[in-house]
Order: structure tokens, then C-alpha cells, then sequence
């Protein structure tokens, strides 16, 4: 949710003699109870709740349940994504704080699914650290340019999308790891997407670092 700064008021604080002393921001408390924020903080509650499917005692659940259960979890988590944009969209909710928990409880679901993943052996271990690597690279990356105004040149481009997508369709598929509709071998289509995603993840990087290169240059020379 990428909104405007609107979250700080300015407000003024008066002297006993009646002079204005300073300006100061004042918080709008309420922006962090509204209704499509509340909705990207079920994404970061989600985390502890798919993680801990997997710790069932197998007399309560067989892994077969396990992973359907995760997997169902997974896909509704994920598809607050785009609700609680649309939705603070459409109730004129947005606000910056919004537009900074939004892609950290994104982040926050799918390194915390793929480290599930990496533990039961359905990822690479190496799948996991290009991509969570990647994702702490670039968010550094990005607060770094904001700070100096040049926020713009590490805007999304089309093959972080494409990376995206892929890794939000092999996760749950790896989750299933089973024949959906007795016709897809999601463990197959799973592995190719989440090495697809990688490449994707190492691409998005080096495009990233090449659009914030002169700027680096510019303030290190």
C-alpha cells in the first residue's frame, strides 16, 4: 500500500504567555486500528499459527491435514494482500504507517513460510537464503534512497512482480505437497516455481542496485 505521508498533524504548543513555542507532530492514533490495517496485522499473526501446524502431535493431525491446513492458511493470509489495499482505497483509509506495515508483514510471511519449507526438505536451503537475502538487501536499499530523496529509483519493476507472483504460487504449492485435484503434482510445479522465483530474486536484485548505483557513486566519490 503505497500511500501519502498523511499520518502527522502539525500542531502548535503555547507558552503561558501566549507565544507560540514550537510545531510539533501530533499522531493519529486511529490509523493503527483501521479496518485494512488490522487486516495486514492477521499477517503477521498468521506466521506463529503456520508455523505451529506442523509442531501437531500426528494423533491430532496427520501431515496430509497439516499441510492442507497450512496451505488453506497461507492462501487467505496472503489474499489480504490486495484487500487491505483495495479497502483503505475504498474507505479512504490509507496512511503512510499503512504503507510501511504492508510490505514488512508481506516479508515477514514469506521468509517465515520458506524457513517452514526449508525445514521439512520441500526447499532448497539455498532457495531460502537468496531469497530472504535479497528481501533484507533491497529493504535496506530502499530506506537508504528514501532518506535521500531518490525513492524512485528503486520503484517496483516488472520482474520484482514477476518474482512475486512466482514465489506466492510455489509456497502453497509446496505447503500442499500433494496431487491437487489428483492432477497436479504440486511438489514438482512447486520446486520449478520456487527456483524460478530465486533466478527472478537475483535478476529484480541486480536491476535494483544498477537504477541506485549512480547515487551511490555520487555520495561516496
Amino acid at each position: 500500500m503505497a500511500f501519502p505521508a498523511n499520518w502527522l498533524k502539525q500542531s502548535t504548543i503555547r507558552c503561558a504567555e501566549g507565544k507560540t513555542r514550537a510545531i510539533v507532530p501530533c499522531h493519529n492514533h486511529s490509523m493503527f486500528l483501521t479496518i485494512p490495517t488490522i487486516m495486514t496485522w492477521t499477517r503477521i499473526l498468521a506466521i506463529p499459527l503456520i508455523v505451529g501446524v506442523f509442531y501437531l502431535p500426528e494423533s491430532f493431525a496427520s501431515i496430509t491435514s497439516k499441510n492442507r491446513i497450512a496451505t488453506v492458511m497461507f492462501v487467505l493470509f496472503a489474499a489480504t494482500d490486495w484487500l487491505d489495499g483495495y479497502l483503505a482505497r475504498r474507505l479512504n483509509q490509507t496512511s503512510s504507517f499503512g504503507a510501511f506495515l504492508d510490505p514488512v508483514a508481506d516479508k515477514f510471511l514469506v521468509c517465515a513460510s520458506l524457513l517452514v519449507l526449508v525445514h521439512l526438505n520441500r526447499a532448497d536451503v539455498f532457495v531460502g537464503l537468496i531469497i530472504i537475502g535479497r528481501e533484507i538487501a533491497i529493504s535496506a536499499l530502499r530506506e537508504w534512497m528514501a532518506q535521500i530523496g531518490a525513492s524512485k529509483s528503486v520503484a517496483v519493476h516488472m520482474v520484482g512482480k514477476l518474482k512475486t507472483f512466482a514465489q506466492m504460487v510455489a509456497i502453497p504449492f509446496l505447503l500442499y505437497d500433494g496431487r491437487l485435484f489428483d492432477v497436479v503434482d504440486t511438489r514438482t510445479w512447486g520446486v520449478w516455481l520456487i527456483w524460478i522465483a530465486a533466478v527472478l530474486t537475483v535478476w529484480s536484485m541486480v536491476y535494483y542496485l544498477q537504477k541506485a548505483l549512480p547515487e551511490i557513486r555520487a555520495r561516496v566519490s
